[in-house]
């Protein structure tokens, strides 16, 4: 069966400067080996599947495959996801828009940057001592060098370790990996970015070594960042810098307390793919 696909570069003003997501749209039908089959073949971090909405209250209802399993939420996809439904279906602008996931309803808003969507809760992790050596042995970081750190889940679960600096983030060297891992180090003050973001994954069963852009990421740190007083919003994080990406994502706070994470998202191969059903 042919469905409309298309690949975006997501959290970059310029195309492929950015994180790509595949978008397989009118998916509705498809089960879910065929969904993670074909995930493992386009071998992005993340491949999305859009169709129609089970919740009254959605727009659309997307799920999300990495090359090795699904996850209920992911930042990047998400913004990626909309931004193909609204062209895929010419919906009329609206302030926000509402996406239907395994993680729940997430709103997506226009900013001046592109889209950007409500971070959904985070689940505190619990990070003991012996857990946090072994992340920086892994890094290859003294274990002295890690400022502050924070554990997180919000469908990805991500150990966020604060350096002093960003030149301290971008000379890592990561030896392997084992559990998923952001690292955030600030720009000197009055620098265009706030901070610079790596993401390390596991290389073993799938993993892609380093994500360029992260939006689940991003969310949890910047929820860390602000509530601990690390960080004053809104502000933009750089990352993919040691990719040779250009990816920026910008991170704000409402008054009553939701935390927005967005940026650019661009449409850079459109098509048709044959799969399905089932």
């Amino acid at each position: 069966m042919t469905r409309p696909y298309c690949e975006v570069d997501v959290f970059s003003a310029d195309p492929f400067s950015g994180n790509p997501v595949a978008v397989v749209l009118d998916a509705d039908g498809l089960g879910d080996e065929t969904m993670q089959r074909f995930a493992a073949w386009t071998n992005l971090s993340e491949t999305a599947f859009v169709s129609a909405p089970s919740s009254s209250r959605a727009d659309y209802r997307v799920r999300i495959f990495t090359p090795t399993e699904e996850l209920p939420f992911a930042g990047h996809p998400t913004l990626g996801s909309c931004h193909a439904w609204r062209r895929h279906t010419g919906a009329p602008p609206r302030e926000v828009t509402y996406q239907e996931c395994a993680a729940g309803l997430i709103p997506i808003r226009r900013t001046d940057s592109g889209l950007a969507f409500a971070a959904p809760p985070v689940r505190a992790v619990e990070l003991g001592e012996t857990l946090l050596g072994r992340a920086a042995e892994s890094l290859g970081l003294d274990r002295a060098a890690v400022v502050a750190a924070h554990y997180g889940d919000n469908g990805p679960r991500w150990l966020v370790l604060l350096l002093a600096t960003a030149a301290e983030v971008l000379a890592l060297r990561p030896r392997s990996i084992d559990l998923q891992i952001g690292v955030v180090g600030p720009y000197p003050a009055g620098s265009p970015e706030a901070f610079e973001v790596r993401a390390f994954v596991p290389t073993t069963g799938g993993g892609v070594g380093e994500d360029p852009v992260t939006g689940s990421l991003n969310a949890i740190a910047g929820r860390w960042l602000l509530d601990t007083g690390r960080a004053a919003g809104p502000y933009v994080a750089g990352q993919g810098t040691a990719l040779g990406r250009r990816g920026r994502v910008h991170v704000a706070g409402d008054s009553d307390g939701t935390l927005w994470v967005g940026g650019g998202v661009i449409t850079c191969v459109t098509g048709s793919v044959e799969i399905g059903p089932g």
